[in-house]
């Protein structure tokens, strides 16, 4: 029998997921020399090498890769059953996982803040990254909750519509186009589009939009972010189309402006997705009625508010 601790497994799973002690200890909030002791811990009590450095990455042995299997299966077993004990209970508590495309970020977290201020026993463990490894997540139903533009048609899903997103085309205020009316998306093909990488919801739309008119158009630059893309247009490379909820303070500040393009505003949706046949918990299915009945009015209340103290 081999006798190991819960914290052990934790936090070797840590490891094993971040491929870095140092990812790891950040992940779980603590140093990271204790992280390397707890390891070392359970490689002793396995009796056998489980991580291995080759060069300056980090690899998972034999031994390794089978207790990280089995760490896996534990920790969510163990998710599993806090979920159903909340549940037995009545309660809106426990862990809600959510992960979210980056264009997401400047809404989401204060819808999340505002549902856990109203269920404080709610644990959120928010993940913002791309729309890749989002997928890839929801693929492996590691989470609750999936936010996106997109509802991918190549994964077993149920997608729900929560909140309106709406693109529209910006430029710095000295741009020429500032001062035109009904610009033709001729015209703006002309111009030097700052966009997204390759397989962005946000890009994969606007693409649909040339393409309706016969028109195909390349990125002039590729910026991985919504900030850069906003940094680049404010820094004259180009102009962008871009969603109004994450434009709130440039505007305001008069460092980007809305140009008057045919076809824009374009009225898109964002989605709330999990997998097909997923039991949500109590907090999940709360959180995911929130979004349904009050993330359109809440969203346009708290950015209202933001726009009071910047102003």
């Amino acid at each position: 029998m081999l006798h190991f601790t819960f914290q052990q497994l934790r936090l070797f799973a840590a490891v094993a997921q971040n491929k870095s002690y140092t990812r790891a200890a950040e992940e779980v909030h603590l140093t990271q020399p204790a992280v390397s002791i707890q390891v070392k811990r359970l490689e002793e009590k396995v009796g056998m090498l489980l991580i291995e450095h080759i060069g300056k990455k980090l690899h998972l042995t034999t031994a390794g890769a089978e207790v990280y299997s089995a760490c896996q299966d534990i920790l969510e077993r163990l998710d599993d059953l806090e979920i159903v004990l909340d549940d037995l209970r009545g309660e809106i508590a426990g862990p809600l996982n959510v992960t979210v495309v980056s264009s997401a970020k400047y809404f989401l977290p204060q819808l999340l803040g505002s549902f856990v201020r109203r269920y404080p026993k709610v644990e959120p463990r928010l993940r913002i990254t791309n729309r890749a490894k989002l997928l890839s997540r929801l693929g492996g139903n590691e989470d609750d909750l999936y936010i996106t533009g997109r509802v991918p048609d190549d994964i077993d899903v149920v997608g729900y519509t929560f909140l309106e997103n709406v693109l529209v085309v910006v430029a710095r205020p000295d741009n020429p186009l500032a001062e035109e009316t009904g610009i033709t998306l001729e015209r703006l093909s002309q111009e030097r589009i700052i966009g997204r990488e390759s397989g962005s919801g946000t890009r994969k739309a606007i693409e649909g939009v040339f393409e309706k008119k016969g028109l195909k158009v390349s990125p002039y630059i590729e910026l991985g972010s919504t900030e850069a893309i906003k940094q680049g247009v404010i820094g004259g490379l180009g102009v962008a189309i871009l969603s109004l909820h994450s434009l709130r303070l440039e505007l305001n500040a008069k460092e980007l402006v809305v140009l008057d393009v045919t076809g824009f505003p374009l009225h898109r949706q964002w989605y709330a997705v999990h997998r097909q046949g997923k039991r949500l918990s109590n907090a999940a299915q709360a959180f995911l009625s929130y979004l349904e009945d009050e993330g359109e009015e809440e969203v346009s209340h708290l950015l209202t508010m933001r726009q009071d103290k910047a102003i």
